[in-house]
């Protein structure tokens, strides 16, 4: 909860109330932002599984992403091949962390959110690989607006064309309106498409205006290969619910959640989401409204257009949050933390009906320290929790037997 306190702080967009007769004391955002990019541990990882099976872990040590492989299921990891030959600030903390997919001929692609020196801003990043890891390509910057302002919380995939999709959330409308004496409530969701294997990337397009600041972006692909994208939006004045679109350029923005959360802040919380290969939309989200609040589950079976009532997961009394969702046919599998007092705990949910039914929930592993999001990860025959912690380190644990 400490990091979720210190993101709401840096977050808000007014500083908190203080009694009436003590001076005021102005934060140096700037220090706080410098100080968070030099010590904020780099525990956000990302793990996923090639065409062949081979375990790949993108991790962030100094100012260095580097990429390695495991072909014995986690146990062991190669040398880590470095990505950014030049040093630089990179995301690697709760919401954000660097992004792998894969290409039809083995090509290896990264994302990554480069931090900038001025609180919250951030460029999206780009490299790919096309030697099997060996090396990696000088990273480009996939935003096309270049002001120091915030390009940040990027999401990857590749569509079975082999076009390269990024989005990620965007301030430069805010900006813009900010130029004009405006005001512009949150930020926008933004994306690019490759279509030449990561060389170069389309003009960037706008998806929906007035999303969260910095809550993470869920990209997943539907059952004909376009793009789905989930994001916590703000609606009104600052309800922050959450909105789904198909990014294929002529679909409108759906709700995708109604809890009512009126915050003036950024929970730094974002969903997750996963679509099985009969189409159904599996969702995950965090609330925090005063009637309806905790980690819920929903799914959709018409494409986004209703979903089922929202199923509570997790005990809310124990700090539950930051779930993840995965399909693997009819089987669903969510996997979120809590806190009991002593230890961070990894819990699993599993749905063999297409996320009709539940069982009941499982502890899978704790963590004596800090430690990062628990993930799941799938090789199309096994899955797996993907937890990376302080003190134990980086963990692979298949689940789909539970």
């Amino acid at each position: 909860m400490k990091k979720l306190a210190t993101f709401l702080l840096l977050c808000a967009t007014a500083l908190p109330a203080v009694a009436a007769d003590a001076p005021a004391k102005p934060h140096d955002m700037g220090k706080m932002w410098a100080d968070m990019l030099e010590k904020a541990p780099a525990l956000a990882v990302s793990a996923a599984f090639d065409g062949e099976g081979r375990l790949w872990l993108a991790r962030v040590s100094g100012k260095a992403l580097s990429i390695s492989r495991s072909d014995d299921g986690g146990k062991t990891f190669g040398t880590p091949v470095r990505v950014n030959p030049e040093a630089e600030n990179i995301a690697a903390d709760g919401e954000n962390r660097p992004k792998l997919a894969f290409g039809k001929q083995g090509e290896i692609y990264v994302s990554y959110t480069q931090s900038l020196d001025k609180p919250f801003s951030g460029n999206i990043r780009f490299a790919r690989s096309s030697d099997g890891g060996k090396s990696f390509s000088v990273p480009l910057t996939v935003n096309d607006n270049r002001e120091v302002i915030s390009h940040r919380f990027d999401a990857l995939k590749v569509d079975p064309r082999g076009r390269i999709v990024i989005a990620w959330l965007d301030k430069r409308d805010a900006s813009a309106a900010a130029a004009q004496g405006g005001k512009y409530t949150g930020a926008a969701l933004y994306y690019a498409v490759s279509e030449d294997g990561g060389a170069s990337f389309a003009a960037n397009r706008q998806a929906a205006a007035h999303s969260c600041e910095c809550c993470r972006v869920a990209l997943a692909l539907d059952k004909d290969g376009t793009p789905v994208a989930l994001w916590r939006h703000v609606y009104g004045k600052n309800v922050r619910d959450h909105a789904l679109l198909r990014l294929d350029g002529k679909s409108e923005a759906q709700r995708a959640s109604s809890d009512g959360w009126e915050i003036d802040a950024c929970p730094h919380h974002g969903p997750a989401l996963s679509i099985s290969s009969d189409g159904v939309y599996h969702l995950t989200w965090f609330s925090n409204a005063a009637q309806h609040h905790g980690v819920f589950y929903a799914r959709s079976t018409d494409g986004g257009k209703s979903f089922s009532a929202p199923l509570p997961i997790g005990n809310y009394d124990a700090q539950a949050g930051h779930a993840d969702v995965l399909s693997q046919g009819k089987d669903v599998y969510i996997v979120w933390k809590e806190f009991d007092g002593e230890n961070g705990v990894a819990y699993l949910m599993t749905s063999r009906n297409g996320g009709v039914d539940w069982s009941a929930p499982k502890m899978l592993a704790t963590s004596a320290d800090n430690s990062d999001h628990p993930l799941l990860v799938g090789d199309g025959k096994r899955v797996y929790l993907a937890w990376n912690r302080l003190k134990e380190g980086f963990r692979l644990i298949e689940v789909q037997s539970q």
